[in-house]
């Protein structure tokens, strides 16, 4: 499959894999997944890399038709002692790629090449279930936020606008 479920797998998550045909057309891959798989915006989680003011990369994971707020992102990373920033930005798409080892659109939290410091919106806690990336476009993975934090070692805080 893709190192994402090799990671669940091995991991001994509570986890479910969720496969759709992805539409090349599609503005947000997302929204796509939500529409597709028939489940609320709210359980769908993107996964963004941004990079610091110091140059090193990190993970956001957000509702789907949300936006990330970097103020909140940098303040999350610092306090949070995962990393020591000021400001954070969306990260260069070829270095997203080779970091994760995934193409955009299909980048999965799960079983990147080098694991980065990740922060998960805090509105996940409020679902029994959260759907990631599978590691491609058109693969789902459906797994209780808290296994995806300690699979992760990641944080949950708010990260997004309002």
């Amino acid at each position: 499959m893709t190192p994402a479920i090799d990671l669940a797998k091995k991991s001994n998550l509570d986890y479910q894999v969720h496969e759709y045909t992805h539409d090349s057309n599609a503005a947000s891959f997302g929204l796509e997944a939500a529409e597709k798989l028939g489940v609320a915006v709210t359980k769908v989680f993107k996964t963004l890399v941004v990079t610091t003011d110091t140059g090193v990369l990190a993970v956001a994971i957000l509702p789907v038709d949300k936006t990330l707020n970097f103020k909140k992102m940098a303040k999350a990373l610092s306090s949070n002692k995962l990393l020591s920033c000021k400001k954070v930005q969306m990260a260069d798409p070829k270095q997203v790629e080779r970091s994760t080892g995934y193409v955009l659109g299909g980048v999965s939290p799960l079983g990147q090449k080098k694991r980065l410091k990740t922060v998960i919106d805090s509105t996940a806690q409020d679902q029994p279930a959260v759907y990631v990336s599978g590691g491609r476009r058109g693969l789902e993975i459906e797994l209780p936020p808290a296994q995806l934090a300690a699979t992760l070692d990641a944080c949950f805080s708010d990260i997004t606008d309002e």
